[in-house]
This record gives C-alpha cells, sequence and structure tokens, in this order.
C-alpha cells in the first residue's frame, strides 16, 4: 500500500447500508465506494497529486496509481530473491540499530551490514571455490568450527563430475567468496517488503514465526520503545522534555518546576502547530492544469464571462446534426472529384428537410456518388452491370440506381425504404432514413480508389507544400540574424570611429562633417570674410546631406513595408494552399463537460458536439467567440488545450465570423430597401424569391452524365 507522509494510508470503508442496486461513485483502482460526488472528487484529487511514496521501493513524489505500479513491479523483483539466504538476513534485520542511541540505522548503512556479514560469515552447506595445493578447486563447508578469534571449516572437496574426492580443514582465507546472489537494489526492496519499523528495525510478524526469530523485544529496547495497537512506538515524550530540561537548566534552577512543564507544553504544541499549517499548505498547492472537474475555484482565478448557450436552430432533428455535417464535409471536400459544386449546410439542411422526390439538390447528391461508384467498378459496378442497364443516371430512373444500392447493402433498415422510394416517394421519407441513407453513400464512396488516390495526393502536396513553408521560416529567421549581425558591426564601427575622433581631438587638422580642412591652429584668428563663407558651406552642405539621408530612410522603410507584405502575402498563400488539400477535419478541443468544438471554414460557424453526439448547437458571432474564449479555465486540461486551440486560430475564426455577420446585414438590407422601393413606388406585388436550395444549379456537372 503506497504511503502517505510516510504513513500508511487505509482505503475508506464501503458506505452503511448500502443497496446493490444503488448507483454510487467508485475509484478505479482503489475499489473505494462513495455515495457523495464531492467525497469521490477529493479523494480522487488526492490520489492523483504527486504526494505519494512508494513502500517497497521508497521513491517519492509519485501519484498512487504511480505507487501502486511501483510496487507491483518491486515486489516482482523481491519474489527473485533467494530463498536460502532469507533466513539469515532476516535475522540481521530484526531488531537493527545504528549504534548510536539517538540515530536511526540508514537503510543504505543496513545493507552494507548485511552485505558484509553474508560475504564473512559462511554458512553451511554453500558451494564455492577454494585453495587446495596451489590450486583452486570446488568445495562445500559441512562445518563452521569457530574458536575465539578465529574462524575455520570443514570442507568436502568436489571434481567436475561433481563427485567427493576428500576432505580437510580449511582457514577462512583460503575459500573464495562468490559474489552475492542478488543486487542491493533487491536487497532494499526485500528490507522494505518485509519490514513494518524502522527505528528498531522489525520484520512482519508471520515471516519472524515462519524463520523461527524473535518476536519479544530485547530488554536493551524497552526503556527506549514500547507497544501500542500492535506497533512499536518510540518514547519520544520523555526524551523531549528531557532534552528541553537540559538545554534550559540554568532557567529550571529559577523557576519552580509547574512554570517548567507549562512552557514546554506551550513550546510542544507550537511547534505542532506550526507543522500542520505546514502540512496544510503543502496539501493545498496542486500543479496545473489538472482534470477540469476537480478544478475548483480560486483566489487567483480571472473574470470569467457567462458562456452562451449554442443557438440551435437546424431543420433536421439535433440528433441527426453530426451525420448532416459528415455529408455536408464530404460533398464539399470532394467536390471536384465529384463533379458536384458546392452548395451550403443551409441549403441541404432544407432540401433534406423538404418534401419533393425530384429536387435537384437531393438528386445532384445521390447521383454523383451513385457514378462515383460506378466508375469505382466495384461491388455497385457488378449490380449495375447484372441488370444490363446504362451507366448514364438521370432524373427519371436516379431512384432505381438508388434501390439498387440499397438492396446491395442488405442492411435491414434499408429494405422498409425501397418500396417507398421505387413508389416515387422519396421525398416522403423521414429525415433519419434520408441521412442514414446518404451517410451510407458516403461511408462507400470514401472506400473508392478515385478518393483514395485524392488522399494520396493531397497528402504529398500538404507535405510539400509544409517544407516549402519550412524553409521560408528557416530563410527569414537567417536573414533576421545576418541583419542583427549587420546592425551590430556597423554599431560597433561607429563607436570605434567617434573614440578615434574624441582620441585625436587636439590636434592641428580639424575636419568638417562636409570635408573642409580647417587649418586654424592654436593662436590664429582666421578672417572675418572666410569665416562666413565657411559657415555657410556648411549649413548648405549640411542641410543637403540631411534631405538626402531622409529620403534613403524614406525609400529603405518602403522597401522593407513592401518585402514585409510579400512575406506575408506568400506565407498566407502557402497556408491557403494547405487548407485546400483536404484530409480529415478534426474538432477543436473539449470543454469541461467533454463537449467537443468544431468549426468549418466554407460554412463559418463554431459548432458544439455535446458528449454523447445526441445534442448539438453553433455559435455564429464574433461576440459569442470572444464569450467562448473568456468562459475557458485554463487550469483545465481539456479546456487549456482548447483555449490553445481558438488562440491558434484566432484570426482566422473570427474574419470567417466576421464576414457572415457582414454578408447576413448586408442581405437583410438589400431586401429591406426592395421591400421600401416596392411600397414607394406602388409596384405591382411579386412573389417572393424562392431559397437557394430550390435555385440549386450543379455548375460542375460532367457533360458525360447530363441529366435527360
Amino acid at each position: 500500500m503506497p504511503l502517505f507522509k510516510r504513513k500508511p494510508f487505509p482505503p475508506v470503508e464501503p458506505p452503511d447500508g448500502l443497496d446493490p442496486d444503488e448507483l454510487v461513485f467508485q475509484v478505479r483502482f482503489t475499489k473505494e465506494i462513495f455515495r457523495d460526488y464531492q467525497d469521490y472528487l477529493n479523494r480522487l484529487n488526492l490520489y492523483r497529486q504527486r504526494v505519494w511514496t512508494c513502500k517497497t521501493t521508497g521513491k517519492t513524489n509519485l501519484t498512487y496509481e504511480e505507487a501502486l505500479v511501483s510496487e507491483q513491479r518491486a515486489t516482482e523483483k523481491v519474489q527473485q530473491f533467494p530463498k536460502e539466504v532469507m533466513g539469515p538476513v532476516l535475522q540481521i534485520i530484526q531488531f537493527s540499530q545504528a549504534q548510536e542511541e539517538r540515530c536511526m540505522l540508514r537503510l543504505k548503512d543496513l545493507v552494507n551490514t548485511i552485505c558484509k556479514t553474508l560475504q564473512d560469515n559462511l554458512s553451511e552447506g554453500v558451494e564455492l571455490l577454494g585453495k587446495k595445493e596451489h590450486s583452486v578447486c570446488r568445495c562445500k563447508i559441512l562445518r563452521v568450527m569457530k574458536d575465539k578469534d578465529m574462524v575455520r571449516y570443514e570442507v568436502e572437496w568436489i571434481d567436475p563430475d561433481k563427485n567427493v574426492t576428500g576432505a580437510s580443514v580449511v582457514n577462512a582465507d583460503d575459500l573464495i567468496r562468490k559474489k552475492l546472489p542478488f543486487t542491493r537494489d533487491i536487497l532494499k526492496s526485500f528490507i522494505r517488503e518485509s519490514t513494518s519499523q524502522t527505528s528498531p528495525w522489525v520484520i512482519h510478524e508471520d515471516l519472524a514465526n515462519k524463520y523461527g526469530l524473535l518476536t519479544m523485544l530485547p530488554e536493551k529496547f524497552q526503556d527506549k520503545v514500547s507497544f501500542q495497537n500492535g506497533c512499536i512506538v518510540r518514547n519520544k515524550i520523555n526524551r523531549k522534555r528531557t532534552t528541553l530540561v537540559d538545554d534550559n537548566q540554568g532557567e529550571t534552577r529559577k523557576k519552580g518546576r509547574k512554570a517548567v512543564e507549562s512552557e514546554t507544553t506551550e513550546s510542544l504544541a507550537t511547534t505542532k502547530k506550526a507543522k500542520k499549517e505546514k502540512e496544510k499548505l503543502k496539501e493545498e498547492i496542486i500543479k496545473y492544469p489538472i482534470d477540469d472537474l476537480l478544478v475548483q475555484p480560486g483566489a487567483d482565478d480571472p473574470v470569467f464571462t457567462n458562456r452562451p448557450t449554442p443557438s440551435a436552430h437546424f431543420g433536421v432533428p439535433v440528433d441527426c446534426v453530426g451525420d448532416l455535417l459528415m455529408i455536408w464535409d464530404f460533398c464539399s471536400s470532394f467536390g471536384r472529384s465529384l463533379h458536384l459544386s458546392r452548395f451550403s449546410l443551409n441549403d441541404i439542411d432544407n432540401a433534406i428537410c423538404h418534401k419533393d422526390t425530384n429536387l435537384t439538390l437531393i438528386v445532384e447528391s445521390h447521383s454523383a456518388i451513385l457514378r462515383l461508384l460506378i466508375k469505382d467498378g466495384g461491388e455497385y459496378f457488378n449490380v449495375v452491370q447484372n441488370r444490363k442497364w446504362k451507366s448514364k443516371i438521370t432524373l427519371v430512373n436516379w431512384t432505381e440506381y438508388l434501390c439498387a444500392f440499397l438492396e446491395m447493402t442488405c442492411i435491414p433498415e434499408f429494405s422498409t425504404y425501397v418500396t417507398t422510394i421505387k413508389r416515387g416517394y422519396y421525398g416522403l421519407l423521414d429525415t433519419h432514413a434520408k441521412l442514414a441513407i446518404l451517410s451510407e453513400l458516403v461511408s462507400q464512396a470514401l472506400a473508392t480508389n478515385a478518393t483514395r488516390e485524392q488522399l494520396d495526393t493531397y497528402i504529398e502536396q500538404r507535405q510539400t507544400l509544409s517544407a516549402t513553408k519550412r524553409e521560408v521560416a528557416i530563410e527569414e529567421a537567417k536573414k533576421r540574424r545576418e541583419e542583427k549581425q549587420q546592425v551590430k558591426v556597423e554599431s560597433d564601427n561607429k563607436n570605434s570611429k567617434n573614440k578615434l575622433i574624441l582620441e585625436n581631438g587636439g590636434g592641428k587638422l580639424h575636419i568638417s562633417e562636409n570635408g573642409y580642412h580647417n587649418n586654424k591652429q592654436n593662436g590664429d584668428i582666421a578672417k572675418e570674410t572666410d569665416k562666413g563663407v565657411l559657415t555657410y558651406q556648411r549649413r548648405k552642405m549640411g542641410k543637403s546631406s540631411v534631405n538626402m539621408q531622409s529620403r534613403k530612410d524614406s525609400l529603405k522603410q518602403k522597401k522593407e513595408a513592401q518585402e514585409k507584405k510579400d512575406k506575408e502575402h506568400r506565407k498566407d498563400h502557402l497556408q491557403r494552399e494547405i487548407e485546400k488539400r483536404f484530409i480529415r477535419t478534426n474538432p477543436l478541443g473539449k470543454d469541461k463537460n467533454y463537449n467537443r468544438y468544431w468549426f468549418f471554414r466554407r460554412e463559418g460557424r463554431i459548432f458544439v458536439e455535446s458528449s454523447d453526439s445526441k445534442q448539438w448547437g453553433y455559435y455564429s458571432s464574433k461576440e459569442e467567440f470572444d464569450a467562448l474564449m473568456g468562459s475557458l479555465n485554463l487550469k483545465g486540461v481539456r479546456e487549456r488545450a482548447l483555449h490553445r486551440q481558438l488562440e491558434k486560430y484566432f484570426e482566422m475564426i473570427s474574419g470567417v465570423l466576421q464576414k457572415r455577420s457582414r454578408d447576413i446585414a448586408q442581405k437583410a438590407a438589400v431586401e429591406e430597401a426592395v421591400v421600401r422601393r416596392s411600397t414607394r413606388v406602388r409596384a405591382p406585388r411579386r412573389d417572393s424569391p424562392a431559397p437557394s436550395f430550390l435555385n440549386y444549379v450543379n455548375k460542375w456537372k460532367d457533360n458525360s452524365s447530363l441529366m435527360d
């Protein structure tokens, strides 16, 4: 069991009166059961803190689960400990203590003692090498003969065939010790696994009984330690009081006995209180990020905004939005391969809910995927060939091809739809049925060779573009370093030049900025006319020099601005080209409650999917996006990762959301202007324009597959 503050940490007992059908919270790795969710979270949070110690190896700063794994691995190593030396080792360990009474025998010193003892004191039955008549032979110890300070061994000699060739008595120096059959790390683990106390070292009672070791406390320890609740406890209070009295011996003579005892008690109470406060502060320190559900409000938290409620204005049922997005994303991403021009999510949403059978958007979507399956030459192609149909799908016969596909899949659910479709009532199918059919078509299309080849091409192109992008970044970084180095060199040259001018300031020759020499020597006075002419020339040359320098600086700034603009344009172009090579759409991340967030650049909305995928919503404005980012708590693992992704694509997402808002506002303004103009001129009433999904035209349709 892992140690908490170097002490065993018992698990929580199961609640009383637990009903077999009662819903409870259980810790996975300890099997502890809690009725209250908050108690469960508190215990789980404690287990996830790095305050646990492996009892067997002594490793610290572990979580509870890591300590369990460490103990399990160490126990497996301990099982490899040789059984023939367990008895002698345990005998050395039992009641071992340092020579100084107040010092605890460290584990390292105990290990050294055991190794030295086992190396020096050989036991009966041990086989090793010994020196015999100027040669080394194998032998086995028969008897250990101790005579005062000298130890001799009676051994029998063994030949290579394991036959006994004789016996003799040898000195300890004539025997060659073998290397111990265990490592020091394994011995340390064995000691930790076998002991329950460390000062003095005490092995478990069952092990002591198994190897016939002493379990009663020796007399020399009885005045220093005592038994309490089956454990050996040091008598610390008397020692502390004695120490305090010794340290304050001078004051003891002046004060009475009661005053000394009162001061000692207050000192101990203050020490205990400070220790408890320190331990409490240590427990409260949490290393973030942690699991989002374990995050508690803190004083250092920023002011979080209220997370806006996602809109859920969809035509299809909310639990079908995931399938709808998948179908729309596939058709938009592989439109060129399908020869199917793009349409908006709202268009396919409205088209799926529409009751018309031969709606152009629906017919074109199904027909494009069916044509792809025929061109692939797979199972569906064989079905069409066996029925001797033309490979040309038309507005009249597209339902026949669709029914053949549904029959080929052998899905029982689809068999109930075939009859309705054959009668020409596809539009009357339930929304769930329409989306299930399209989802199966998309699934089959993704497995075609054409789709896979396009994905392979996209992967290669993305790799090439990414390599180009990296090369551009490396080139820019190199150029920046060179410019910085050049500026540094110019600055050093300028400083050295100024220093040289200052050093030569007392010379006879004085050179002005315009290059004229002033031969005026100390004590000489130049004529006023020459001085005036020289001053005028200096001013004129200085002014022209300033103008020329300003023009140079202006041209340089324009050039740098243009270069920077070109670099940004090139970088944006590469990024757009990479994004065009669609491979897979991944969610941006998850929030505290495991809700997933999706963003589709072509749609301009952030979609929110519940953890069970049964609820969907979306954010469509920049204000909602800002509020979402302000509501994320960075102390949680999931919300921190989500915030990083939103921050990474902040400019792109903000731009798309703002563009969508502007388009909607512009469209509403145009419609309002049309209504006002019609009212002002009293024009005859016209029917409202048809929705865009009814006016859909497939502009990318292959001419060889035009519908009749």
